[in-house]
């Protein structure tokens, strides 16, 4: 790598650092506020089901507050 690509590089790490804790709050937020609107999302499906004999279907997974 060039010292310049470098730099860049670092720049953008160092954006994207600053930038993590924002986004997990925003996601945070939109988790919470999609459980409060709808509780119980009839129309999830788990991207994958596991092992054979385990419960798929299409409940979404409670937290651990049960909420």
């Amino acid at each position: 790598m060039t010292p310049q690509q470098q730099r860049m590089r670092g720049r953008v790490e160092g954006v994207i650092g600053l930038a993590a804790p924002f986004l997990d709050l925003v996601l945070a937020v939109g988790d919470r506020i999609s459980r409060v609107a709808e509780p119980r999302d009839y129309e999830y499906y788990p991207v994958r089901a596991g092992e054979l004999g385990e419960r798929s279907g299409p409940e979404r997974p409670q937290g651990p507050s049960g909420d």
